[in-house]
């Protein structure tokens, strides 16, 4: 059984996603991307689209990524299997005071408030490829600090890579590295 095209697997995955408004709070419009894994065959149309792209863009051994850091906590739902396909170590960078040990941290805004990310201090050797991946890029603020703390390790930014983008926030603006997303804009609200 071959996969989907890149273009069935958007559609799959558009098709998938679910909406809530107000949540966290008044005014968000929260894309809720869980339906993906009750799918056995939209998880692995998931996986096998992002590998492809990293596979193409980087395929040669010394292009080849060597660490996949997922961010806390959607991007833990596919950064390890990601990983684990690419033959790349995994690397979660958590919300503050959920990492033992000596970490570096970086503070940023998010659309709906401030928070902190750390990583362990030895989670990332100096020259290590990294590609960072999350569920959806809004503002760019968390990627931004996830970067933030591969740079300060010493790796090195291949690409950011996100499921989906709310391309109207221009977060993408703020990362120092290539972005790929599957689906960009957001889609029209569920009942309109």
């Amino acid at each position: 059984m071959s996969s989907p095209s890149i273009a069935e697997t958007k559609a799959l995955l558009k098709a998938t996603l679910r909406q809530f408004e107000d949540f966290p709070t008044k005014g968000i419009l929260f894309e809720d991307i869980l339906p993906i894994f009750k799918s056995p065959k939209t998880f692995q149309s998931l996986i096998d689209a992002i590998k492809h792209q990293i596979e193409t863009n980087f395929s040669t051994p010394e292009s080849k990524p060597d660490v996949v850091v997922g961010l806390d906590a959607r991007g833990f739902l596919f950064g390890p299997t990601l990983a684990l396909q690419l033959g790349a170590a995994f690397v979660p960078v958590r919300k503050q005071g959920k990492v033992p040990g000596p970490t570096v941290e970086a503070e940023f805004e998010k659309e709906y408030g401030k928070d902190v990310f750390v990583m362990q201090a030895d989670a990332i050797k100096a020259g290590q490829k990294v590609i960072i991946v999350d569920d959806i890029i809004a503002t760019g603020g968390s990627a931004k600090a996830a970067g933030q703390l591969v740079n300060n390790l010493g790796g090195k930014i291949l690409e950011y890579v996100f499921i989906l983008e709310l391309d109207f926030l221009h977060g993408r603006d703020q990362l120092d590295a290539p972005v790929y997303t599957l689906l960009s804009g957001q889609p029209e609200k569920l009942g309109s």
